[in-house]
């Protein structure tokens, strides 16, 4: 009886760890997708360049948490780059097409994979750490410490973000520019500069989810495969552009994986999202938290 109740609860417990880390790798496409309508499916591979980021300077001795804070100037320059490079090849021209949209993102995914292959080879690569092995014991719960620590870097970065989104004037640009940007230029406000900051912050939180990623296990290359379908359903799933509800969503998910896995298959878990996201939308097809205002 013991035995079963361990098992019951620390598969809740691993469930909400699990989730706040998909919460973490998310997070920027809540952002680009949700807000921005930007379908960039590139999201979970620029997460792995995160994570590579976090592996490289940790071959000098650099902590992995103080890596991602040292990538978060970087790639939020690169985000700016990335959607320039967006905005000429489609906005400018006045032809942006979904499907021409998802080709570039996913060819940009394919170009980033193989240079990161070309780079790092395409063996796993992992972090190390004093923290990373060990665990923290509460009862009948177990807290392994390579989930602890990146499981909280998603509650704080959602909040400090959703108070930039609703507390300052540029934060309610950004959830303002994707519903009326003609409002924006009147307003005096470049909508362009407002766009290319979004995508600036959307892709500095890959390097956050990088780090959760490569602290929970060794990442290669091409590991930004297996959480494509995942973070869809999440941001889908939480209601496009809710910077919360990603969270709560993702811990659902989180919970539901790690029950499947604990009472019937690991290899059920990747499909979770997809049952629980096909069942929600069934119901309610804007998502449970609804859309952003």
């Amino acid at each position: 009886m013991t035995s079963t109740l361990d098992i019951f609860f620390n598969a809740i417990s691993t469930g909400v760890l699990l989730g706040s880390i998909y919460a973490a790798v998310a997070l920027g496409l809540a952002i680009t997708f949700g807000i921005l309508h930007i379908p960039n499916v590139a999201h979970p591979t620029l997460v792995i360049v995160g994570a590579y980021f976090v592996v490289w300077l940790g071959q000098w001795g650099v902590d992995p948490l103080l890596a991602a804070l040292i990538g978060l100037p970087v790639f939020y320059v690169f985000g700016m780059l990335l959607y320039t490079f967006y905005s000429q090849a489609f906005e400018r021209r006045g032809q942006v097409n979904i499907l021409q949209s998802l080709t570039l993102f996913f060819g940009l995914s394919l170009v980033i994979e193989i240079a990161i292959a070309l780079l790092f080879g395409s063996e796993l690569k992992s972090v190390s750490a004093p923290y990373i092995g060990t665990s923290l014991n509460l009862g009948v719960f177990t807290l392994p410490y390579r989930l602890l620590i990146p499981a909280l870097l998603a509650p704080i970065m959602i909040a400090l973000l959703w108070m930039y989104f609703t507390k300052t004037n540029s934060g309610t640009a950004i959830r303002a520019v994707a519903h009326d940007d003609r409002a924006l230029s009147i307003a005096g406000i470049d909508p362009a500069w407002i766009k290319r900051h979004a995508f600036g912050i959307a892709t500095a939180t890959a390097v956050v989810g990088g780090v959760a990623l490569v602290m929970m296990g060794p990442v290669d290359p091409f590991s930004g495969r297996f959480q494509i379908g995942r973070v869809f359903a999440i941001v889908v799933l939480a209601g496009m552009g809710s910077i919360p509800g990603t969270l709560v969503v993702a811990i659902m998910i989180g919970i539901a994986e790690s029950f499947v896995s604990a009472y019937l298959t690991p290899s059920w878990s990747p499909g979770v999202a997809f049952a629980i996201l096909l069942l929600a939308l069934a119901f309610r097809p804007q998502g449970l938290f609804g859309a952003s205002r």
